[in-house]
C-alpha cells in the first residue's frame, strides 16, 4: 500500500509542475500581478465575443454587441487580420 501512495504523490508532484510550466510557457503569471494590466478577448462556440480587461485588481468583463456605439470618439489606429488569422493593431 505505501507503493500506491508514492506513486500518488509523484502523480500531485508532476502536475503542480506541470501547471507551472504551463503558466510559465503561456505568461500566466500576469493574471496574478497586482501591477499588470491585461487584456483578453474571448469568442464562444456560437460566436459571441467578450473582451476581459484587467487593471491592478480590478477585472471587467464587456460583452460585444452587434449594435452600433454612438458619441465622440477620436480614431486610434487601424486593426489588420493577417492570413494566418493574428490580428494586428497599427497606432496612427
Amino acid at each position: 500500500m505505501t507503493g500506491v501512495a508514492n506513486l500518488f504523490d509523484i502523480g500531485l508532484v508532476f502536475i503542480v509542475g506541470l501547471i507551472i510550466t504551463l503558466f510559465t510557457a503561456y505568461h500566466l503569471q500576469d493574471l496574478f500581478s497586482e501591477k499588470s494590466e491585461l487584456t483578453i478577448m474571448k469568442k464562444t462556440e456560437n460566436g459571441q465575443m467578450e473582451i476581459i480587461t484587467k487593471k491592478g485588481k480590478k477585472i471587467k468583463a464587456i460583452k460585444v454587441t452587434e449594435e452600433k456605439a454612438r458619441g465622440r470618439g477620436e480614431r486610434l489606429g487601424i486593426a489588420y487580420r493577417l492570413e494566418d488569422g493574428t490580428m494586428v493593431y497599427v497606432p496612427e
